[in-house]
């Protein structure tokens, strides 16, 4: 089973909704976090650790990770998604499976 961490700015939309994409998945298990201080889940070092592949929505998120953990070693992946959508949005959702389809 993979650890699968997905970050956006506030862990309101865009992580969220991608967390949401693997509940109850056979093989992997998300989590999601944002790198704000106003994240609803703030981005640590031990979820870093834990994580097997780290999804970043941006490349700002991926700079931010550089910059404040120790990434070394880590499947870092932006996925290039800007902040458009609204939690579990159709779009988002679509986007996001077409994305993560050898995940799924």
């Amino acid at each position: 089973m993979a650890n699968l961490l997905f970050i956006c700015s506030k862990n309101q939309w865009r992580s969220p909704t991608a967390e949401l994409l693997f509940k109850n998945h056979p093989v992997h298990q998300a989590y999601s976090a944002g790198t704000s201080d106003k994240a609803r889940i703030r981005v640590n070092q031990k979820m870093i650790d834990r994580a097997d592949v780290i999804f970043v929505m941006e490349r700002k998120h991926q700079q931010l990770l550089k910059q404040r953990f120790d990434v070394t070693g880590k499947a870092l992946l932006v996925l290039n998604i800007e902040d458009n959508y609204q939690f579990n949005a159709p779009e988002l959702v679509a986007i996001l499976e077409e994305a993560l389809r050898e995940y799924l």
